[in-house]
């Protein structure tokens, strides 16, 4: 006889186990599609963020009118990959060319949404650090082109008040990079 109740308590148990697992597949499929569908959503949105700066960017000036706008600058700065505050997606290098009239970048940022140029009282070269002096700093415009750029100075702003050139991203208030001009 406890032969024939382990053999009846057998099939019970199965069907039991098989039902649950009929009644939790869809909640497991449910959750799985929900998780796959917003981790695409959310790569979608950050490659979005990334790329559509590059696919509305500006073309940049030839480099004969870059060098031709940078020919009789006043002062020049270097833009250096490696600065404290830049990373592998906030970055610029060049040269950076300033006279009265106009500021000249001849060189590479890296591409991202809402650039500004600004002309900056001393040199930073971290997030920090430009937070810090932004309301003392001027700014000149908005960066369109990622290969380089000529941003006119605005009629009253006194390059010799400032030293530095600073690119910052006003989307995610992230240094891009600054040069000490003087």
């Amino acid at each position: 006889m406890g032969e024939r109740l382990v053999t009846l308590a057998t099939p019970t148990s199965e069907r039991h186990r098989d039902t649950l697992s009929r009644k939790t597949r869809p909640m497991k499929k449910i959750l799985l599609l929900a998780t796959t569908h917003i981790a695409v959503l959310a790569l979608g949105f950050g490659l979005g963020v990334y790329f559509l700066p590059i696919l509305v960017a500006q073309r940049a000036p030839d480099a004969a009118a870059l060098a031709r706008a940078a020919k009789n600058a006043t002062y020049t700065a270097t833009f250096k990959k490696d600065l404290p505050g830049s990373d592998a997606v906030h970055w610029g290098t060049g040269t950076i060319s300033v006279t009265q009239q106009r500021i000249v970048h001849q060189g590479e940022l890296a591409p991202g949404p809402d650039y500004r140029i600004y002309l900056a009282p001393t040199y930073v070269d971290t997030d920090e650090g430009f937070r810090a002096i932004k309301a003392q700093s001027v700014p000149l415009g908005a960066i369109k082109s990622y290969h380089g750029f000529i941003t006119q100075v605005p009629a009253g702003v006194d390059i010799e008040k400032y030293n530095t050139v600073v690119i910052w991203c006003e989307a995610f208030g992230k240094l891009i990079t600054a040069g000490k001009y003087r």
